[in-house]
């Protein structure tokens, strides 16, 4: 029997290369070192974003920073972000994933390492909102990078490996925060000089990393993207022997501009993901990112609350990788109200408990839970939408998240100023809460949909038979 990698055994015409891909029983050789490329990028990324605050008690003292000033750069972090994030999916629609996400890696890199340099507050603020824009650019592109490159049956479960791959970055920061930082009054700067780690996947990206097949396809590229995932689909015909599974139905990808996100077809799913990741930025930052700082005022020595934040930092590593076998088995949009109720609950002990033991239980759940969390909806975000507006789509949502993130900043310092250490919490555990609640009652279902299926206009036929 002849097997056809374009089609099946049976001889039909060869359906579209983005529909083919879909349908791959199991990833490549070529799916493995994205892998660890993307996997770097992002923990490489996450190292930065969570750098600042290991080192935020010791800057404090090195320019006398007051805790707003402190909210300030988280802030300034964010607003580059928000930018960046609505700025590189656009660009990543228009020029392609693969070199806006090389392109914004390299921006985030050489930001970070001048970062370190910086010889004042202000100077630092600018390059941190430069390093904020490269950060979300290719945080943002990276996710939907993979969820258009892997198979439909796993492409969850996949994300859910380089989130927690990349979270590795956590640890590896606060583990080189609690070295470094108390060596010495400056040498805080070298955690920032870290961050330009990050040129090492934007360099070997260039290389091995191919441009995404539905972006090819629906930018006139499909000869190029057939021929690639033939490749794929003849390694693995020739590891199983078997013939491929029948592709799915595809839709034509036309452009669409950036307004159609708020025509009547896409207009709740826009507003939703916005919503829902303002609300998650507001309660994973303001909880992370204040960790350390707010220990601190409540008595800790900076030694001692470097301590826990480095214990908390290993949760979210186990967090991401406990997505790996629930992500893709029940619909996102209910596990991720069940996590953020787990989430908000952990945070509420974290906030009032006076003993140290469920201090450290109840951070380390929470921070586990939020990983979690963030895995799921982030493999949810970019399938929301279609081909054509998929990284604005995404990058808006992320966008909105980052807005939230620049008034984080400043709400919880003022909560914390008013509140104390609990209030400050308890603000974290309302705003992870709602975020679950949003997506539950108010997210598209897209449970073991393909992309097209779940991106294609109202008005479209999607073919039934492959075209």
């Amino acid at each position: 029997m002849t097997i056809n990698p374009g089609g099946t055994s049976t001889g039909r015409l060869a359906a579209s290369p983005s529909a083919r891909l879909e349908r791959l029983p199991r990833i490549t050789g070529p799916h493995r070192v994205w892998l660890v490329i993307l996997s770097v990028m992002y923990m490489c990324d996450l190292a930065d974003i969570y750098g600042l605050s290991y080192a935020a008690p010791a800057m404090r003292k090195t320019w006398e920073l007051s805790t707003t000033q402190v909210g300030a750069l988280t802030s300034c972090t964010f607003l580059g972000m928000a930018i960046g994030a609505v700025v590189g999916g656009r660009l990543s629609d228009r020029f392609g994933r693969r070199r806006t996400m090389i392109i914004a890696a390299l921006i985030f890199s050489l930001s970070s390492i001048l970062s370190g340099l910086a010889p004042g507050f202000w100077v630092f603020a600018v390059l941190r909102f430069l390093t904020g824009a490269g950060l979300q650019a290719a945080l943002g592109v990276v996710l939907v990078y993979v969820a258009e490159m892997f198979p439909k049956a796993s492409r969850g479960r996949f994300l859910s490996v380089v989130v927690g791959m990349g979270s590795l970055g956590i640890p590896l920061i606060a583990v080189a925060s609690r070295a470094i930082v108390p060596a010495g009054p400056e040498t805080w700067r070298w955690i920032f000089v870290l961050g330009g780690i990050g040129l090492i996947p934007a360099l070997l990206g260039l290389f091995l990393l191919p441009e995404s097949v539905r972006w090819d396809e629906s930018n006139g590229n499909a000869a190029r993207a057939g021929r690639f995932v033939t490749r794929l689909e003849q390694q693995i015909i020739a590891r199983t022997g078997a013939p491929l599974p029948d592709p799915g139905p595809a839709a034509v990808a036309a452009k669409q501009a950036a307004t159609q996100l708020f025509t009547a077809r896409y207009r709740r799913r826009t507003l939703v993901s916005c919503a829902a990741m303002a609300l998650l930025i507001l309660g994973f930052y303001g909880f992370n990112n204040w960790v350390p700082t707010l220990l601190v005022d409540r008595g800790f020595t900076m030694a001692d609350a470097l301590t826990v934040g480095t214990i908390l930092s290993l949760a979210p590593v186990a967090g991401a990788l406990a997505a790996v076998p629930i992500t893709d088995r029940w619909e996102r949009r209910w596990i991720c109200m069940v996590l953020c109720l787990l989430a908000a609950a952990a945070m509420i002990v974290f906030a009032f408990t006076h003993n140290y033991a469920a201090l450290v239980i109840s951070g380390f759940v929470a921070a586990f839970v939020l990983l979690t969390n963030t895995v799921v909806l982030y493999a949810y975000l970019p399938e929301i939408f279609p081909t054509p507006l998929r990284g604005a789509g995404s990058g808006l949502a992320n966008g909105a998240g980052r807005v939230a993130g620049i008034a984080s900043g400043f709400v919880i310092a003022a909560i914390a100023g008013s509140f104390g250490f609990g209030g400050a919490f308890t603000a974290t555990a309302l705003f992870t809460a709602l975020t679950g609640l949003v997506l539950g009652f108010f997210g598209e279902n897209t449970h073991n949909r393909n992309l097209d299926e779940i991106g294609a206009p109202e008005s479209s036929e999607v073919a039934k038979e492959p075209a």
